[in-house]
């Protein structure tokens, strides 16, 4: 049996390639959901959505500080991997939930696969760095996005035997989903919008919304990059950055703020945009494979791939440096994707099922 942890949206996104491999193959596995971003029932329509079927078990541990989300989440798995004794957990990313995973089934003894091992931005301020280190070298299969996260787990003295070059699953999750989306929604039509004639912007990470002098550069920038291409900015807004302009009360006028979307709207907002601009790590993949060139609003990076092909840049958040790169990534050519060719969910796989056997 397999037991697939996940407790984010992008965690369901990269995740859903594997699902639906497992039903493919008729495979034992179960879903367990830790609510870790969402309450379960608000993310039953993402499951609806992507055509994914619900999860076996949800925590719906919330939000809180990350020893107290950790701990609950903990608690949570050890009681359910007990009771079904799965021969291998798979968990993706980088997470609270990650860890959680990761540190229950070691403790149990269950041998665990950690799907996008390898990344690292070498910054250790970042809680995303410590979390897929320590999942990274306690797990017994490394499914390694590129050879670039391959090398980086050898030179971390991680067994070579371990490792497995599978491409990334969020290319296996963008072909599936844009197809998917083509049938179900149509959001430029809803907001009026033309392909390539707007840019996406999207931005939520504590370092740069929690922080004013950061949070009115980006903002600055954005007006900068409008008046420049005189073209309309698309941000559906996250609540977390919604609430930090209105407490240092900064404006967004001139800028098409919209609500949160669900996935494929989103997807398609990406795959149609001139260009985007985030400090999200699964833009920064989803617009490589989109073939959409990408600003990141961030000093480093865990996805250098996108940075030696090309179709993204570091930024950071200086208003002038912002607008920079905007002329500059609209001139740029096309480029490789570095993950992969939409097997990775298959690789993953067919490792799992020779373990559990």
């Amino acid at each position: 049996m397999i037991g697939i942890i996940l407790g984010t949206r992008p965690e369901i996104i990269k995740m859903s390639p594997v699902i639906k491999e497992c039903e493919d193959q008729g495979l034992d596995y179960f879903i367990l959901h830790t609510g870790q971003h969402y309450s379960y029932e608000m993310d039953r329509i993402f499951f609806d959505m992507l055509n994914l079927p619900h999860p076996n078990y949800n925590l719906d541990v919330g939000s809180g500080t990350h020893a107290s989300q950790t701990g609950k989440i903990m608690l949570g798995i050890e009681s359910i991997l007990s009771k079904e004794q799965p021969e291998v957990v798979l968990v993706q990313g980088d997470t609270n939930t990650v860890l959680s995973g990761s540190l229950a089934a070691a403790k149990l003894n269950i041998k665990i696969g950690h799907i996008e091992a390898g990344l690292r931005s070498f910054d250790r301020s970042m809680p995303e760095e410590i979390n897929r280190i320590v999942s990274d070298h306690i797990s017994d299969y490394l499914f390694a996005p590129t050879e670039m996260s391959y090398r980086q787990l050898v030179k971390e003295g991680i067994d070579p035997e371990k490792i497995f070059v599978t491409g990334n699953t969020v290319v296996d999750a963008v072909h599936q989903n844009i197809e998917i989306a083509k049938n179900k929604v149509d959001i430029l039509k809803d907001l009026g919008l033309s392909p390539k004639e707007y840019i996406l912007v999207t931005f939520h990470r504590a370092e740069n919304v929690d922080v004013k002098e950061r949070l009115e550069g980006i903002i600055t920038g954005l007006k900068l990059i409008k008046d420049y291409f005189s073209l309309p900015i698309v941000f559906p807004i996250h609540p977390r950055t919604e609430k930090m302009i209105e407490k240092f009360d900064f404006s967004l006028e001139g800028i098409n703020v919209i609500p949160p979307q669900g996935f494929l709207e989103f997807l398609q907002l990406e795959a149609n945009a001139k260009f985007v601009l985030t400090d999200s790590g699964g833009l920064q993949e989803e617009t490589c494979i989109l073939g959409v060139p990408c600003i990141t609003l961030r000093e480093n990076t865990e996805r250098p791939e996108t940075l030696e092909v090309g179709s993204n840049v570091l930024a950071g958040v200086n208003p002038l440096t912002m607008l920079n790169h905007a002329k500059n990534v609209v001139r740029e050519k096309s480029w490789n994707n570095p993950y992969g060719d939409g097997t990775a969910a298959k690789l993953i796989v067919d490792v799992c099922r020779e373990v559990s056997k």
